[in-house]
């Protein structure tokens, strides 16, 4: 069973076994940033009734995160076995081919600016708070993402999350919450029977060091995807993953 580090994470240390949960992490968004997502204009009523939004949304904000290492202790021609979880993708089997130790994560805005966003019932200010908390998303996954990279001395580090590519479906989910056990009640997240996330703003990765780096929108067709950060490769499944 896996042991706890629970606070606000200044030291970078993170034995075997345990897990390291970033409780109090720093948010404070840039308002031009979401301005200029939102396509606000400064000094327009909007603008200002969108500043009062994000004061009380920063204000009630608690965004969270944990991670820990894991070993990988058999690999197949289409699956890896992590820390006695069996993991099947073929995709993950090659991008972790020259590999020994992965980190499963999970990143959420927190259940505390969700349930604030519940009693938003303005459909253009709800919009607001969605993208607030999204902001609130990617800051807690970063931290997640830097304490790996700087406690284990990782230069370059790759994530795959379960459900973004054909090659490592959603219902896999349940093996990254096993690893994780417990502790994810620590952070406030829960894993629904159709293996979706709750708060609905919150990603689980299995993240790993990579020279080369490894993004699933690389194998994702899928068109007008407003979270895309590379352009889909139509044959690099061919290519890199197809077995020989």
């Amino acid at each position: 069973m896996a042991s706890l580090q629970s606070r606000d994470i200044e030291k970078r240390e993170a034995p075997v076994n345990q897990i390291t949960i970033l409780k109090k992490i720093d948010f404070k968004p840039d308002p031009e940033a979401l301005f200029t997502r939102l396509r606000l204009k400064r000094g327009s009523r909007d603008a200002s009734d969108f500043e009062g939004i994000l004061k009380d949304a920063v204000a009630v904000a608690r965004p969270k995160g944990l991670y820990r290492l894991a070993f990988i202790e058999d690999k197949g021609d289409d699956f890896i076995m992590l820390n006695g979880v069996r993991f099947t993708s073929r995709v993950m089997r090659v991008n972790l081919d020259d590999r020994h130790r992965a980190f499963p994560m999970i990143a959420t805005c927190g259940r505390e600016i969700e349930a604030w966003s519940k009693e938003i019932h303005d459909i253009l200010q709800r919009f607001w708070a969605d993208t607030i908390m999204e902001a609130a998303l990617r800051k807690a996954a970063s931290a997640v993402m830097d304490h790996i990279k700087e406690t284990f001395d990782i230069e370059n580090a790759s994530y795959m999350s379960p459900g973004s590519i054909d090659s490592w479906p959603l219902g896999q989910q349940a093996g990254l919450f096993q690893l994780l056990g417990d502790a994810v009640q620590e952070i406030g997240v829960d894993l629904t029977e159709s293996f979706l996330m709750i708060p609905t703003k919150t990603v689980s990765r299995l993240v790993f060091a990579s020279e080369e780096r490894f993004e699933n929108c690389l194998l994702c067709p899928r068109e007008g995807c407003p979270s895309r950060r590379a352009a889909f490769d139509p044959d690099l499944y061919a290519r890199k993953y197809s077995e020989k």
